[in-house]
């Protein structure tokens, strides 16, 4: 495959602006979690039960989204993925009992596991090996911006036109979005598309769950995804509990701690570039950078000592920017070691084995708050998740070999 710059650098655009419209989708329920439970009476079990259905119909989405994206290849695959999670978007705007939410949440998680696996794909596709950690850091910070977008826009379209209206109009925005990546793509072939006949819909290939460093990602995935999707479903109620903010007084605190993460994703793609360039080893650069992001999580059970809002939202948004620069290097690390034909599919499971621990945070913080005991367990493990996946990556792979020198020196 070769692009022009200017045709490369507008597919990345547009492949970044679907995460954006990812994370907005499944961001509008949390923003608006207080507005829609006064409406609909949910309870907190209640929305850490939608929580856990979304993320379970997401675990579940990614054992075949790995194996469809390889199959499409990233052109087709970003099309059919991003028109599916904008129609399951939308039919929340016509639920209205509690089972049907539960079905729509599904529906959006399942649908919405495309977009992981096509997005590193998409990157490892259209950039050399150097460029690479560079073009997951901006991924992970566009990402960013629509968990900043989410607070300050989606409560004005509800306050406007009503909640429903948000998941309507966001589904909308999708569906533009599929013609315009249409359109750029016209005419070019990635070369990324897995061979028909080989494999089956779950494995890809027999080897495929065989192989260490499929393992080694699937768990530093859970404990590491476990965190993130606890801040991004629980932080407004976070907010909320701790200092009585909701509707529009929610933004502004939402919005700077996503900076925080945006911040993570930035500095950790272009702090692994440099080294990269520099001459230090993939094994030297990754491990590094992670530790470095696993350090700055340690300090968020202290967001529940603080006086005001402020200093929580400054531990909020180290915490998130950690986060990302854990997760910038670990899939840096996914495209280090797997051949490209295999991206999707590990990615894909590394994302299911993410989203049960996601699944499972969700379920036991509406417990544990619906038990009365706060945020604290919940924080407690927030702050060592990220050392103890990092200690499993450094057990289990004790030095990151590229997959293209890897396969030079089985030669």
């Amino acid at each position: 495959m070769i692009l022009s710059p200017r045709r490369r650098w507008l597919l990345f655009a547009l492949a970044l602006t679907a995460g954006v419209l990812n994370l907005v989708d499944r961001q509008i329920i949390s923003v608006l979690k207080p507005t829609i439970a006064a409406d609909l009476g949910w309870s907190d079990d209640d929305y850490g039960t939608l929580a856990a259905w979304f993320q379970a119909g997401a675990a579940f989405g990614f054992l075949a989204a790995g194996w469809i994206v390889d199959r499409l290849g990233a052109k087709w695959a970003n099309a059919a993925g991003v028109a599916a999670w904008s129609l399951a978007a939308m039919t929340h705007g016509w639920a209205h009992t509690f089972s049907q939410f539960v079905l729509c949440r599904i529906g959006l998680g399942a649908t919405e596991s495309m977009g992981t696996p096509a997005g590193v794909k998409t990157i490892a596709t259209i950039f050399p090996p150097n460029l690479r950690s560079l073009g997951f850091g901006l991924s992970n910070a566009m990402n960013s911006l629509g968990a900043i977008l989410a607070p300050l826009g989606i409560p004005l379209v509800a306050a406007v036109w009503g909640w429903r209206a948000a998941f309507v109009l966001a589904g909308a925005v999708g569906l533009v979005w599929v013609m315009a990546w249409l359109a750029a793509s016209r005419g070019v072939d990635f070369g990324d598309r897995q061979p028909a006949g080989s494999g089956n819909l779950i494995s890809g290939d027999k080897l495929f769950l065989k192989e260490g460093r499929t393992w080694t990602i699937a768990l530093a995935k859970v404990l590491s995804d476990a965190t993130w999707w606890l801040m991004l479903f629980w932080m407004p109620d976070y907010f909320n509990r701790q200092f009585g903010l909701s509707g529009t007084d929610l933004g502004p605190p939402l919005a700077l701690a996503y900076c925080g993460s945006a911040a993570g994703s930035l500095i950790s793609g272009f702090a692994a570039n440099r080294l990269l360039s520099s001459g230090w080893s993939a094994n030297r650069t990754r491990k590094t950078l992670m530790l470095i992001s696993a350090l700055c999580v340690v300090p968020v059970p202290l967001a529940l000592h603080v006086e005001g809002y402020w200093p929580a939202v400054a531990l909020m948004a180290l915490t998130l920017a950690g986060h990302q620069g854990f997760s910038t290097n670990l899939f840096g690390l996914i495209a280090d070691v797997t051949p490209r034909h295999k991206v999707g599919r590990v990615t894909g499971f590394g994302a299911f084995c993410g989203n049960l621990g996601g699944t499972a945070i969700s379920k036991i913080a509406g417990l544990v708050l619906a038990a009365g005991l706060g945020y604290g367990p919940l924080f407690a493990f927030a702050a060592v998740s990220y050392l103890l996946a990092l200690g499993w990556i450094q057990l289990t792979m004790p030095k990151i070999v590229p997959a293209e020198d890897a396969d030079s020196s089985r030669a």
